[in-house]
């Protein structure tokens, strides 16, 4: 991979005819019309790291960047095993173009949570029009914190009004978006959120992701440099430590349908590459590799895996929407308790680990079944690898099985944060 210069990007575009999705139904035809548009290019687009500027239009103009508005809002609200369907099919015909709206629904999850009747009527509107939202991501750990949690960038009071300054990296999404939500620490040590505009006069996105793998998310560099700040625009990101809410495993659940989508494709290229142009071992006495009883075994091991993982998301994603249905129906505006939302952190936990195993087995096994001419550049099927080994590190499955097994062992409630 050579080296490119570190850039500051344009401007995203608006799209002018954003259709308006309805219904479960829509989002997941939605999904798969893009998805077939797609799929042929994304070799093409992770060999040269041609960022998917005029796909993610497309996507803007599809409405599915509006699923998750609330109806009373204009939006959709489809169920989040909806969400979660719609990011495996995205990300089964491409896992870098797939993966960049993740922060867009997770952002969107704090507003849900935290924004006031004002905020979500303007930011709702927003998406609805088109716009996307990014992510400034975690700061490199800085010295003296514990966590990469305890970061440095900082919303200040200033006679002028309020700035933020800082620099974060792994910002997926941020240099498509028009919007650049980021965690910051306010004059009183509170956690906030911050949605920045994309034109904000001392920002800068920088074009520095060069990972082997999600090689056209550009989750580069975002520097914050006394950006001026409307007080209209923060959120309270504190008080969702001490509220129980589904905001960490919807963040989740889309982590596990990225890994997901990436087990799909590599199971259905290992199928294609096998019926179509692998030879059969020498002592096997068959005519086709697909008559290989050994191959025949593997491919239906694969088979078995994906299908249980994509089940126990689905799973997942089912319990999220019951939970959130019976808070919603609470006639107290009641919110989940404690023990729901643990509920829901476990369960996507284990979704999180099976989709994680799959992703890595299915883009690694497909070269064993295939054979070595699946290893030739021209098929760049490494890419599915590549993939999953980047995506997967985004959250360490220790910590899944971890989190799992202490709250069975006990009774533990998980940390609340998008980690969990």
């Amino acid at each position: 991979m050579t080296a490119r210069p570190a850039l500051q990007q344009p401007f995203p575009d608006i799209p002018t005819d954003v259709a308006r999705i309805a219904t479960d139904a829509e989002a997941i035809a939605a999904a798969h019309r893009l998805a077939a548009e797609f799929s042929p290019g994304a070799s093409e687009r992770d060999r040269e790291r041609r960022l998917p500027w005029d796909e993610l239009t497309r996507w803007s103009a599809s409405g599915l960047g509006g699923i998750t508005v609330p109806r009373s809002h204009g939006g959709a609200q489809v169920s989040y095993a909806t969400l979660a369907e719609v990011f495996v099919i995205l990300n089964a015909a491409d896992s870098s173009l797939g993966q960049i709206p993740q922060n867009h629904f997770g952002v969107l999850g704090v507003l849900h949570e935290l924004g006031t009747p004002a905020q979500k009527a303007r930011f709702y509107a927003e998406v609805l029009a088109g716009r996307r939202l990014g992510n400034a991501g975690p700061e490199r750990k800085a010295d003296g914190a514990a966590t990469t949690l305890q970061g440095r960038t900082r919303l200040l009071s200033t006679p002028g009004g309020l700035v933020l300054t800082g620099k974060r990296f792994y910002s997926t999404g941020a240099l498509f978006a028009h919007r650049i939500p980021v965690r910051a620490i306010d004059d009183a040590g509170r956690s906030v959120q911050v949605w920045v505009p994309r034109e904000a006069p001392g920002l800068a996105v920088v074009d520095d992701w060069d990972a082997f793998g999600q090689r056209t998310t550009a989750s580069g560099t975002v520097v914050f440099d006394d950006v001026p700040v409307d007080e209209a625009d923060v959120l309270p990101l504190w008080q969702l430590a001490d509220r129980p809410g589904l905001y960490g495993p919807t963040s989740q659940l889309l982590q596990a349908s990225i890994d997901q989508g990436i087990a799909e494709a590599a199971v259905a290229d290992a199928q294609r590459f096998v019926l179509e142009r692998a030879r059969p071992w020498v002592d096997s006495g068959v005519q086709h590799a697909h008559d290989d009883p050994y191959l025949i075994a593997d491919v239906g091991r694969l088979q078995i895996d994906l299908h249980a993982a994509r089940e126990v998301l689905r799973e997942a994603g089912e319990l999220l929407d019951a939970l959130a249905g019976r808070a919603a129906a609470a006639a107290n505006g009641a919110v989940l308790s404690a023990e729901e939302s643990a509920r829901a952190s476990v369960a996507v936990a284990e979704a999180k680990v099976l989709t994680t195993r799959i992703a890595l087995e299915a883009s690694e096994k497909l070269f064993e079944l295939a054979g070595s001419s699946a290893t030739r550049a021209a098929h760049n099927l490494d890419r599915h690898w590549r993939n999953a080994r980047v995506h997967t590190l985004h959250d360490p499955v220790r910590w899944k099985l971890h989190l799992i097994g202490n709250h069975l062992l006990n009774g533990v409630l998980p940390q609340r944060h998008s980690w969990n």
